[in-house]
């Protein structure tokens, strides 16, 4: 009988995703959650998927990829289209994909919920972990706060990753981000 707990892994990418389930395997049985409605354009969304795929198939585990409708992620982050990337932007839109992962763990009896996003070189752990916090009080659900990034976590991703065939990206998805790192060349 297994006695690990069954965590719902928000995962943002197929780079991010390669390594943080494989070290979660010990204590959790894990599944990915695909929501990212923020991604754009729909090419770039279309190819992520395709990776976090590749990954899931590597690692024989379930993929739930939800519902792509840009215009929700357009709605919530109205008004702050001006804001810098890790500007106030980012925390709205790291609620929105977190507010989703959290009501579909309460909704299918998942233990608890995580998210790939501390990974990231620039996403800070201190912003997200309290959003998944307030979220697992919210839902009743428990929300794993880490920051995956730590320890060589980053590196670790991107070797898993490079294995795997998962090609990474330069920008987090949003097409602000990508429009300021295009600006940047």
């Amino acid at each position: 009988m297994d006695n690990r707990k069954k965590l719902l892994l928000h995962t943002c990418c197929g780079t991010c995703g390669a390594w943080i389930p494989q070290m979660l395997a010990a204590d959790f049985v894990v599944d990915l959650f695909y929501f990212n409605p923020n991604i754009h354009p729909r090419e770039e969304y279309a190819r992520r998927l395709a990776d976090v795929e590749k990954v899931a198939s590597a690692l024989q585990l379930r993929l739930i990829a939800d519902e792509y409708d840009p215009r929700v992620w357009f709605q919530a982050v109205r008004g702050l289209i001006q804001e810098p990337e890790g500007g106030k932007r980012c925390p709205v839109c790291f609620e929105m994909r977190l507010r989703r992962t959290a009501e579909y763990a309460k909704e299918h009896g998942y233990d608890c919920f995580a998210t790939t996003l501390t990974i990231g070189r620039n996403k800070r752990a201190d912003v997200i972990n309290p959003i998944g916090e307030k979220l697992a009080r919210e839902y009743g659900v428990e929300f794993l706060a880490r920051d995956f990034k730590k320890q060589a976590g980053f590196e670790k991703s991107c070797r898993h990753s490079d294995a795997f065939g998962v090609v990474r990206q330069n920008y987090c998805g949003c097409v602000y981000s990508r429009l300021e790192r295009l600006n940047k060349k």
